[in-house]
């Protein structure tokens, strides 16, 4: 069945032109009768010119350590420093345990297994150069552990799989009861790359699998959903591109974590936007016959809310630039050009895709002109009637809950993660490093650095074997190293702990502060994995303390801007930071009690509350832009609840859509992204069924038009709250005839 035809759509019968289309014409040039096509022609030429450079994103990731530890850290410094000595190292350790002591057997396929891997080449190893194996102290040792040199560089992410797989290879497996592990930095490494490998295919499939089924019991239309899902696609490829060519020639830092990130939060806010907007655009097809202007009227009208949402976002992200942490730093443009092109997008393509198709890609339910809105006795009008009774006494109670869920951040522990802790499951590295640890130092395989001026060198090793939490061996320049370059000297001391564990980092302190008391001249900086974490500790914290209160800043002048009012900023705002404490209480209790994590990484909180008050302030938006037009034709508490009718299903949806494409990083084996998927689905969920649909709304109801204050909106008087009544109709002055 054809969709019904445009005739005079362009002047009404006394030859003027439309009025919608005289007062909108930006919306009119998305969505005119011959534009429309000029639109989907730039759209295709964009992806034709720009699609190929997505599919090498993967290519410019660069995730050295260096690029996300700080600028300014001693640790940076170190690794700085140290490639005047050799290059960057990352060396692979092989672990044999017997716990009943190692047989001349087992020492014979040691002697094997080191020659064969002396034999290796490519892929950074330096394979010829590895020492005797490491026998445990004693005459019955039980366990021997070998180091395998393995340079790394800017092509480390890419190279350190397969040198691992060249090791494993050589020595091969576990048997008759010897136990053979490969861990360290090198066997680290390699699993975390394995991790991510793949992880941008993985979390687009993930992503859109979930965009599909939500947008489908959403839009109860199999044809409908086809049109987001093309727009966001288009949106991700052509910011896929554009943060390819911004890493290759403009410098730009993108990282497996970025890369990842941008995919989930495309396809999220792009899809809420889909939505929002596909909603306006059924209510106008119900009040014009012109499927154009209806779409010029969606535009127009929801276009600002849209707009203020897709700027919040892109501020909040665009703060995280000023972070001291490389990682979270670089983390911000890339994300801000991700949802700068799905706003885009949405404001673009999606709509003059949704004009050229007709009111036949709704079917099966297609909204007739004249039609009445389904909202008018739904269940959010119900929703908001049943608040407008009490509303002071269900915010108050919302509120409450609120604060209860947060009491949960007391099991907050964002102090880190250890290696161990750092996956969902258990890879090899992790056992081997348990095993390690059982019979040698836990540090050996990742010792601290250290680089000083050569002619302080006895007197810093001494003072850093003073140190407790430093193992009882020889602080020296290992083999293969200049012993000096430039009069400064390169150092290696191995720690009694496990390197990502608490009690080592307190030792880098307590190492430096020696130092710093004891060697003042030999101006010595401590370095290694430990040392990092340590100096990225650091970073976070200051990042929380400059980073929280700039994006809060920067959210709250969106919101004066859009709503050209002070107290009504003030409360979404609240509600907004308030939610965000409750997911985190939430998010703490369940990584407790139900999935068993040890803590979390440092970075944490910072980027859970980047997301929530950026997106979830989305939805307070949506809702107070409408409130906000509805109160200058009813009053306030009036169009509280027609704007709750009006938006209360396309917002849940939104946050369904959003939450469930957060959800996708629980597919991924690293804890990190698991638990901010988690907190941050749990917030939108808060945010939509808690925030939006009883806080905001029982708030406007209860402080009426003074929560407009200072704007002249506070004069107009409110009527009393009555069924929500459907906004007048609009004739159009053109026509679409069936």
């Amino acid at each position: 069945m054809s969709d019904v035809q445009d005739t005079s759509g362009d002047q009404d019968s006394t030859g003027k032109r439309s009025g919608a289309e005289a007062g909108r014409g930006v919306a009119w040039l998305v969505c005119g009768r011959r534009t429309k096509w000029v639109v989907v022609v730039l759209w295709l030429g964009i992806l034709l010119g720009l699609g190929g450079f997505a599919q090498k994103l993967t290519d410019a990731q660069d995730n050295q350590t260096v690029n996300w530890l700080p600028k300014s850290a001693e640790s940076t410094q170190v690794l700085r420093e140290s490639e005047d000595f050799r290059p960057e190292q990352m060396p692979t350790v092989i672990v044999y345990a017997r716990e009943s002591g190692l047989t001349d057997g087992d020492r014979a396929r040691i002697d094997e297994d080191l020659a064969q891997i002396r034999a290796l080449k490519g892929h950074g190893l330096r394979a010829a150069e590895t020492p005797d194996p490491q026998f445990e102290k004693g005459d019955a040792p039980r366990a021997a552990q070998i180091f395998v040199p393995l340079t790394v560089g800017t092509d480390a992410w890419q190279r350190i799989v397969p040198a691992v797989d060249d090791i494993r290879g050589a020595v091969g497996r576990s048997a008759d009861g010897l136990s053979v592990h490969i861990t360290g930095p090198g066997g680290s490494s390699a699993d975390f790359a394995e991790g991510f490998e793949g992880i941008d295919s993985t979390l687009l499939i993930a992503a859109m699998s979930v965009v599909v089924v939500m947008l489908l019991l959403t839009y109860r239309s199999p044809t409908l959903l086809f049109v987001p899902v093309i727009s966001v696609v288009a949106a991700l490829l052509t910011a896929q591109a554009l943060v390819y060519l911004l890493a290759e020639h403009a410098g730009l830092t993108v990282n497996g974590q970025s890369a990842g990130i941008l995919t989930v939060l495309v396809f999220g806010a792009g899809t809420d936007y889909a939505l929002l907007l596909v909603a306006r655009y059924r209510e106008e097809l119900r009040r014009h016959a012109d499927r154009h202007e209806a779409m010029a009227l969606a535009l127009h009208r929801a276009g600002p809310a849209v707009l203020a949402s897709g700027a919040t976002v892109i501020i909040a992200m665009l703060v995280l630039m000023f972070a001291e942490l490389n990682s979270t730093a670089g983390l911000g443009p890339v994300l801000a050009i991700g949802v700068a092109v799905a706003l885009l997008a949405l404001l673009t393509l999606f709509p003059a895709l949704l004009v050229i198709m007709g009111r036949w890609i709704f079917w099966p339910v297609r909204p007739a002109f004249g039609s009445a809105e389904p909202t008018e006795s739904g269940v959010w009008a119900r929703t908001g009637l049943r608040i407008a009774r009490r509303p002071r006494r269900v915010w108050a109670v919302g509120m409450l809950v609120l604060a209860g869920l947060s009491v949960g951040l007391m099991q907050l522990k964002a102090s880190g993660l250890s290696y161990e802790d750092s996956f969902t499951g258990r890879p090899d590295s992790i056992v081997g490093s348990e095993v390690q640890a059982r019979y040698f130092p836990a540090g050996g395989g990742d010792p601290l650095v250290i680089l000083a001026n050569a002619d302080q060198a006895d007197r810093v090793g001494e003072t850093v074997a003073a140190v407790d939490g430093v193992a009882d061996i020889p602080i020296a320049t290992p083999r293969g190293v200049a012993a000096e370059r430039s009069g400064r000297v390169y150092l290696e001391a191995v720690l009694d702990d496990n390197p990502s564990s608490g009690a080592a980092k307190d030792t880098v302190r307590m190492v430096r502060d020696a130092l710093g008391a004891r060697a003042p001249d030999a101006e010595a900086i401590v370095g290694g994995t430990t040392a990092a974490v340590v100096d990225m500790d650091a970073a976070v914290e200051r990042d929380d303390k400059l980073i929280i209160p700039l994006v809060l800043l920067a959210v709250f002048v969106v919101l004066v801007l859009l709503l050209r009012a002070l107290l009504a900023p003030v409360l979404l705002m609240a509600t907004v930071v308030l939610s965000f404490a409750a997911a985190l209480g939430i998010s703490a209790l369940f990584f407790r009690h139900v999935f068993d994590f040890a803590g979390e990484d440092t970075s944490f909180p910072l980027l859970v509350f980047v997301f929530l008050v950026a997106l979830g302030i989305d939805y307070n938006i949506f809702l107070a832009t409408r409130i906000k037009e509805e109160a200058q034709r009813r009053g306030t508490r009036q169009g509280a609840v027609t704007a709750l009718a009006a938006t209360g299903g396309v917002i849940t949806s939104a946050g369904l859509v959003l939450a469930g494409t957060f959800a996708v990083f629980g597919t991924l084996p690293m804890v990190s992204f698991a638990e901010i998927g988690f907190a941050v689905a749990v917030g939108v969920l808060i945010d939509t069924f808690i925030v939006r649909s009883m806080l905001v709304t029982a708030l406007f109801l209860d402080i009426g038009r003074r929560v407009w204050w200072p704007n002249a909106l506070m004069r107009h008087r409110d009527e009393p709250v009555t069924t929500p009544a459907e906004v007048p109709s609009r004739q159009a002055e053109g026509a679409e005839t069936h």
